[in-house]
């Protein structure tokens, strides 16, 4: 974790403090309240894209009251406590990342559902799945990977997966799928390209991208059970 997780994460790891039992969502809102004003909101697992975003509006971020059993410990398709709150939670310590998910969450709901859908997309290959360049290193910053221990080392250091430098329309393009290791990463230099997102217009870029088609899909199609 420590070489290949963002040093602005493991600061913010510090100030979070867990210890070895689960943390208290009120104990986690307590300290994020004190550095960048946000809180943490208790939730059952996985919720519609506008119920997320007014939360994140209301400086809220959603976490499920749930912990993945031992057999689930390296991915578990709903987001559980250790996913919200040790993958995301360290990173709304600091004041760029926390700003761009509270302007994210209030763009956000300017939308209807389908453009909130796409919206997701650029959320997914950032705060859920983002590189960042630090010192000429790799490292992780989304709360996906930080919270998989197969997925932060294959993110970093594997030749497999394409790294992109971000683009927010290429991501809006881009398809993913939930329940595999990432074929394509979008990379950024600093949390204040995640701020400057939100001077490109998201939201109408959002619009324009639903009117092209998507690039092909790098995975096999999930198949329908």
């Amino acid at each position: 974790m420590a070489t290949r997780a963002s040093i602005e994460y493991l600061k913010g790891l510090e100030i979070l403090n867990f210890k070895e039992s689960i943390p208290q969502h009120f104990e986690v809102s307590e300290i994020l309240n004190q550095h960048t004003g946000w809180g943490v909101e208790p939730v059952p697992a996985l919720i519609q894209p506008e119920h997320f975003f007014t939360l994140l509006s209301k400086k809220k971020f959603p976490a499920a009251n749930f912990i993945r059993t031992p057999e689930d410990i390296d991915y578990i398709e709903e987001p559980d406590v250790f996913h919200e709150l040790f993958g995301h939670c360290p990173l709304l310590t600091n004041e760029a990342y926390a700003e761009f998910m509270y302007q994210y969450g209030l763009l956000s709901l300017k939308a209807d559902k389908k453009l909130q859908m796409r919206l997701f997309r650029l959320f997914w290959f950032t705060i859920e799945f983002g590189l960042i360049l630090e010192n000429n290193k790799m490292k992780a910053y989304g709360g996906g990977i930080l919270s998989s221990k197969s997925e932060i080392i294959y993110s970093v250091e594997s030749d497999i997966p394409e790294r992109k430098t971000l683009n927010p329309m290429e991501a809006l393009l881009t398809p993913f799928r939930i329940d595999i290791l990432q074929p394509v990463y979008f990379v950024i230099k600093s949390y204040d390209d995640l701020f400057q997102l939100i001077d490109q217009n998201p939201l109408d870029l959002a619009r324009k991208s639903l009117l092209l088609p998507d690039f092909p899909a790098k995975f096999e199609r999930k198949e329908k059970k």
